[in-house]
């Protein structure tokens, strides 16, 4: 417990916290739309085991550092490309959610057409979508874990760093989820984020470095304009009902 008494943990605390936040919005934003997908009461419930599951998973990789660091050792050489366990991690939990942003962007787009007309919607089993979720927590903790072990040195640092870290997305995931279900566009473009996130996994995996800056200045800036966009529907459409009220009452009189 030296480290208490230490001013440069405490930096590397409150430093590693914040990156730990910002590299759990794309977990935050898998979590809620795969939640979404579960009846209404239990949608809830899903997103905190998943983010408790994301955070157990955080800790006992913490725990098991010597073991990650060892991922990060080439275990195979393809095509002159060596290939490390961090890598095929990276690259199959990338490859996952590609597949399933796609699938969920489908569903949305496509699904309303099938309910119209009167298809059966397929019931998404509750347990099924924890499994999803605890598959996708390993990939972002893997990356989240090599990222607090690369900026401290106690390893009480980094689980009190992930610990705040997750109880404020622990809060934040509920409006933030009913926020994203209410708005349609909105949802789209976190899907899309889910498939930009994807293919940065397959390439970090083919040792193709992308700044991850880049990555959070577009998503920052889709969101800005999306905003925008909200914004000037919701001063436009009280406007445009007044004009048609109008209307309505010259045709009556």
């Amino acid at each position: 417990m030296d480290w208490i008494t230490d001013p440069s943990a405490w930096i590397a605390l409150l430093t590693l916290t914040a990156l730990e936040i910002v590299l759990g919005i794309d977990n935050i934003i898998f979590i809620s739309i795969l939640s979404s997908r579960l009846p209404y009461d239990q949608q809830d419930k899903a997103r905190k085991i998943g983010l408790l599951a994301a955070l157990g998973t955080r800790i006992l990789l913490l725990l098991s550092i010597s073991w990650v660091v060892q991922l990060t050792d080439p275990i195979l050489t393809l095509a002159g490309l060596h290939i490390s366990g961090r890598d095929l991690i990276l690259v199959g939990g990338g490859l996952f959610l590609l597949a399933k942003a796609t699938h969920e962007i489908h569903n949305n787009l496509e699904g309303h057409a099938h309910k119209e007309d009167g298809a059966d919607v397929k019931k998404v089993s509750f347990w099924n979508v924890i499994a999803q979720i605890a598959v996708l927590d390993i990939v972002f903790s893997l990356d989240s874990v090599i990222t607090a072990v690369g900026m401290a040195d106690d390893i009480a640092v980094m689980i009190i760093a992930v610990i705040i870290a997750i109880g404020i997305m622990f809060f934040a995931a509920t409006p933030l989820s009913n926020f994203v279900e209410s708005h349609p566009t909105l949802k789209i473009l976190a899907l899309s984020f889910l498939l930009l996130i994807g293919l940065n996994l397959v390439l970090e995996g083919m040792h193709q470095h992308i700044p991850k800056g880049y990555i959070y200045f577009a998503m920052g800036f889709s969101v800005f304009v999306e905003m925008l966009n909200l914004r000037m529907k919701a001063k436009t459409n009280p406007v445009k009902l007044r004009v048609r009220y109008k209307e309505e009452e010259k045709i009556a009189s």
